[in-house]
């Protein structure tokens, strides 16, 4: 009914300046369909963004990007807090595998319980999901952790664990922590609801952004308006 009143009123199609018309556009949607990522807007000189393909990179490079988007310490009682910014794809946790191992992980290992901060986690890549979670869980059996459901081209994609990592397990029975915040966006509430729904870790902290997974712009027709919106969703076993 709200949408077949909207449809209707085209008074507001009389506002002569593009981002304004935007912004009540965008208002309008949000109050219908209570989504704050679901975006209309005005961009005459829109220019669609290409990921860069990581280049190799020296190893002393790496290790600086790796410093400014992981942080950990180890606590009094031999606890261990990680802080994750970005969330690594496979592909890229692959490059610098040996290097994650040398600088985190490795010091992250002995300790006896751990506090997995992804408070300011905001971004990420989807094949992340498996590749962190699996180094809370055994190597067998291989357990099927999320699915990823893609719109636009109507597929389901399964994770599973991975069976082989690079470097020791956290294993099943030390404490596990991961701490949440309003900022926790995308792929770190998919890795925080996986740990807890497999009751391997204990969320602390705030309810999460409500960030999808994937998030797409489309042009509007011939013009400059564009509707950014969610085109794939994570979907738990």
């Amino acid at each position: 009914e709200a949408i077949d009143a909207a449809s209707s009123n085209t008074e507001i199609l009389n506002i002569p300046d593009g981002e304004s018309l935007a912004n009540v556009l965008s208002a309008g949607v949000q109050t219908t369909v209570s989504d704050p990522r679901l975006i209309v807007s005005f961009e005459p000189n829109y220019v669609p963004v290409v990921a860069p393909k990581m280049p190799p990179l020296p190893p002393e490079q790496l290790v600086a990007i790796l410093q400014t988007s992981i942080k950990l310490d180890i606590l009094d009682g031999n606890i261990g807090y990680l802080r994750i910014d970005h969330i690594l794809g496979e592909e890229v946790a692959d490059k610098i595998g040996s290097l994650l191992l040398e600088l985190v992980w490795n010091k992250i290992l002995p300790t006896s319980a751990l506090i997995f901060d992804l408070r300011y986690t905001g971004s990420g890549e989807i094949s992340g999901i498996p590749y962190i979670v699996s180094y809370f869980t055994e190597a067998e059996p291989v357990i099927h952790i999320d699915s990823v459901y893609d719109r636009p081209s109507n597929t389901t994609t399964k994770l599973f664990s991975l069976s082989t990592l690079l470097g020791e397990r956290y294993g099943i029975t030390k404490p596990l922590i991961v701490l949440t915040s309003k900022n926790t966006k995308g792929i770190a509430e998919d890795v925080a609801y996986c740990l807890q729904n497999l009751k391997r870790a204990t969320i602390v902290g705030e309810k999460t952004y409500g960030g999808s997974v994937k998030v797409n712009k489309f042009k509007v027709g011939d013009t400059d308006f564009y509707i950014t919106m969610p085109t794939a969703k994570s979907i738990n076993p």
